[in-house]
């Protein structure tokens, strides 16, 4: 990686299984002066996800007025990637964030993102992706209670409950460790099992997941759909669901939240690790 673009950390941006949590401060610098925000979609064939993706930074750009927001896609959809970043350069923007509209670490942010930062004329910075985080888990959680999930189930109801948590999947251990980490904090928010499953390249899958919660007696089990936005994968995950399935995460306003943490994030350690040269 180049010393033009740094991805943040997601350090103090999940702060246990309660949910509470800090946000960064947002720049406070003037507008003509603010890295623009790229929020960066893996790309779908499902037109959804593109309407999805353009509502969700539609919320990004009422929460924070004034803000450059783009879109770059890595593939599948316009505008790609490269041309946005094309385009700002050409508009004189000096410099830009890219957050990525995905859910874990994976080789889109670790490889396909940093690289294509790197051949951008402006100064770019990569932050985070949005998972694991509380504010993602709380989407998970508003999604599963509008699709039918009782909050106020009783401690015997939660014993027959579970809830598979439905993921693209990827070869990359640590993809896998941040879907785990997303269950983890989903179930200690629901009080009963989650089990992650994948759409592709890794396992368990949905049937496989659910049929070992099935096996621990659990007969109510609902799927969380971790997906930014409606595809292929997000369908037929749920179309394996044996009983309730929420919707993908969507432009819910949490998520709009959560992006721009990201793009403060990312901001504030660059900040951080320009200091600490400075002082060095």
């Amino acid at each position: 990686m180049t010393a033009t673009h740094k991805t943040s950390s997601t350090g103090r941006a999940a702060s246990g299984t309660s949910g509470r949590l800090t946000l960064v401060r947002p720049d406070d610098r003037p507008r003509a002066q603010r890295p623009a925000l790229v929020a960066v979609a893996h790309g779908s064939r499902d037109p959804r996800a593109l309407e999805t993706v353009r509502a969700l930074l539609d919320r990004v750009r009422a929460l924070r007025p004034g803000l450059p927001v783009h879109l770059g896609h890595i593939e599948l959809n316009a505008p790609l990637l490269p041309g946005t970043l094309a385009g700002l350069d050409a508009r004189g923007t000096g410099s830009a964030v890219l957050v990525p509209l995905l859910l874990g670490r994976g080789y889109h942010v670790k490889r396909d993102i940093p690289e294509l930062a790197a051949t951008a004329r402006l100064r770019t910075r990569v932050a985070a992706p949005l998972g694991p985080h509380p504010l993602l888990v709380d989407t998970l959680y508003e999604r599963l209670v509008e699709a039918g999930w009782n909050p106020h189930a009783t401690a015997a109801e939660r014993r027959t409950s579970a809830v598979v948590l439905a993921a693209a999947g990827s070869r990359d251990p640590e993809s896998r460790r941040d879907t785990g980490r997303t269950a983890a904090l989903l179930a200690a928010r629901l009080d009963v099992p989650v089990l992650p499953a994948y759409a592709s390249a890794a396992t368990p899958t949905v049937a496989e997941a659910v049929a070992t919660l099935t096996s621990q007696g659990r007969t109510k089990i609902a799927l969380a759909s971790c997906f930014t936005a409606p595809g292929r994968f997000a369908r037929e995950c749920a179309t394996a669901a044996p009983w309730l399935a929420a919707v993908p995460l969507g432009a819910h306003e949490k998520m709009a939240h959560l992006v721009l943490h990201r793009y403060d994030e990312a901001l504030t350690t660059a900040a951080r690790t320009e200091r600490e040269r400075a002082s060095a």
